[in-house]
């Protein structure tokens, strides 16, 4: 990918992977230049998410970002709070932010999932006004869905390992498959 391709994708608006009824929809920050670019979630190479999927049991292989639409197979799908690609997840603003919220939160009470996981504990805190929440379930719904933190599996995030972040993400499958099969 050379890096024009990459400025050209800045802004570009990648389409959802949704369904009704999912069990789990993940919610990433923004798509990143190279998902813009390519049109598939999660693209950027040190980008943890598919490895941290299948580590954590939610996939039986690892799938690849061009795999995504796999993923409602599975009763998962893939959506963003902001929806404009960008290099960084910086570049956007509060504001942005907030309105990506109520957008999915509206995105959420049409499809239904189960469960909506924000992958990015800031964005969800800046989204939806909640502080001091923190990695883990929430004491709160969005959409009518049970709603889980994740940590952000992007490259950059140096907190988390890959091994950690499967831990957590198992945490969340786990309590997914105790709500029984999805009804959607």
């Amino acid at each position: 990918m050379t890096p024009e391709e990459l400025g050209a994708a800045r802004d570009r608006v990648v389409p959802d992977v949704i369904a009704g009824g999912l069990r789990v929809l993940f919610c990433g920050i923004n798509p990143s230049l190279m998902t813009g670019a390519t049109g598939h979630h999660f693209a950027h190479p040190g980008n943890r998410f598919w490895p941290v999927l299948h580590q954590s049991g939610f996939t039986p292989r690892q799938l690849r970002p061009m795999d995504q639409a796999e993923l409602l197979r599975h009763g998962l799908g893939i959506t963003n709070v902001v929806a404009r690609a960008t290099a960084r997840a910086d570049e956007l603003s509060a504001e942005e932010f907030r309105a990506g919220g109520a957008v999915l939160a509206a995105k959420v009470e049409q499809v239904r999932p189960r469960w909506l996981a924000v992958v990015g504990v800031t964005a969800y805190r800046t989204a939806f006004g909640r502080r001091t929440a923190r990695i883990g379930p929430q004491d709160h719904t969005v959409g009518g869905a049970r709603v889980w933190a994740l940590p952000n599996p992007s490259g950059l995030n140096a907190h988390w390992t890959t091994r950690t972040m499967a831990e957590e993400y198992a945490r969340l499958r786990i309590a997914v498959e105790q709500d029984g099969p999805a009804t959607g």
